[in-house]
């Protein structure tokens, strides 16, 4: 399957948008002091709400990572696209002659 420049750029950046988002809320989680994340306010024992939430936050950080990493594939698979000669040959397989010796035997 080959993806569009368009929707590899979205992959891309759908990833770097889960690392920003999710690792705030995780800092954001930890810094409750409201009980809601921990009993007592402080961090000696946390609630199943934190530890929903940091297992969700972890979760969706790795998926995160991976669509981010495919729409990098897809984009460097763009970029060997552009290098390939217009005949279909790779030019850093191809060996020219160097130049002054065609015809030469």
């Amino acid at each position: 399957m080959k993806l569009s420049r368009r929707v590899s750029w979205f992959l891309v950046a759908f990833g770097v948008w889960s690392w920003i988002v999710w690792v705030t809320f995780v800092k954001n989680l930890w810094k409750d002091t409201s009980g809601l994340a921990f009993h007592h306010g402080d961090h000696s024992s946390p609630t199943a709400y934190f530890w929903i939430h940091l297992t969700l936050a972890i979760v969706s950080t790795i998926l995160g990572t991976a669509i981010g990493a495919l729409g990098i594939r897809a984009l460097r698979a763009h970029r060997r696209e552009e290098t390939v000669a217009p005949d279909g040959a790779d030019p850093a397989t191809q060996n020219p002659e160097p130049a002054g010796t065609a015809g030469r035997s």
